[in-house]
């Protein structure tokens, strides 16, 4: 069993001691919020970062311990992110989905909430938590699930963030509707990360398509190289968690390297 198993396992284990969602709940949050906030920030010209939060990966152990989210978003947004990623599940990764709205709140930016999403009631939780944007794994959810998870997603105007891994997620995620097709370098099962799996990737996604590079994302070079293979957005984590001045790092990425 990978450790993409052993989480989709323990995923579903903790789903059947959570209480339904409730559902007007949901529409309440929707009804108060501008739609689709996500989609609009990764589609301005120029480099787009979603920078990310999170305590700890199993690749990396601790990356942040007790981190705090609002410090961390607002270093962000001065160095011109244009949008947070919030890794919320709990066990892995020591994540929150409470991080959400502190995070959204403190930075001003559009959220997408990254958790191993199996289930609808999920999609409903980060919602009335306060994420613009959920992460949908094609690796873990087959057509109709990934189908009818965007469906529901569009319908409270919350974006879907589909990310795949190899050729058969592409075909998949585009057949379901997907709008914002990320790219994740590292291979979830064996956690070996490589750019070229973006290069190789976006040379075959529809050319209407949001293409956000994801993982493995240290340098302007390292942007330079994947905006040539066509993508605008890049989800950068931990290269930015471990700086002293984030907000740098990112302006870094957004602008280049930063003159005296």
């Amino acid at each position: 069993m990978t450790v993409l198993d052993q989480i989709v396992e323990r995923t579903r284990e903790r789903l059947r001691t959570e209480d339904k969602p409730d559902r007007h709940a949901a529409e309440a949050v929707a009804e108060q919020r501008a739609p689709h906030r996500f989609r609009e920030a990764l589609s301005r010209d120029g480099v787009n970062v979603i920078a990310e939060i999170k305590s700890a990966s199993p690749s990396a152990g601790s990356i942040v311990a007790n981190p705090d989210v609002e410090t961390i978003a607002r270093d962000y947004a001065r160095g011109g992110a244009a949008a947070l990623s919030v890794v919320t599940e709990p066990e892995f990764f020591q994540g929150s989905r409470t991080w959400l709205a502190r995070a959204g709140a403190a930075a001003g930016l559009p959220v997408v909430m990254k958790d191993f999403i199996v289930e609808p009631s999920q999609l409903l939780r980060g919602i009335i938590a306060g994420a613009d944007a959920i992460l949908l794994l094609a690796s873990i959810l087959d057509a109709t699930r990934l189908r009818d998870f965007i469906a529901l997603l569009e319908a409270y105007g919350c974006d879907a963030l589909v990310e795949v891994h190899d050729e058969e997620e592409l075909e998949r995620a585009v057949a379901a509707g997907a709008r914002i097709l990320g790219v994740n370098n590292r291979d979830l099962r064996s956690f070996a990360v490589d750019l070229g799996t973006s290069e190789r990737l976006g040379a075959k996604m529809p050319a209407d398509a949001i293409r956000v590079a994801e993982s493995g994302i240290r340098t302007r070079a390292d942007v330079e190289r994947l905006r040539a293979a066509g993508f605008n957005a890049f989800l950068v984590g931990e290269s930015l968690l471990r700086q002293t001045d984030r907000a740098a790092a990112v302006r870094v990425l957004v602008e280049g390297e930063l003159r005296a």
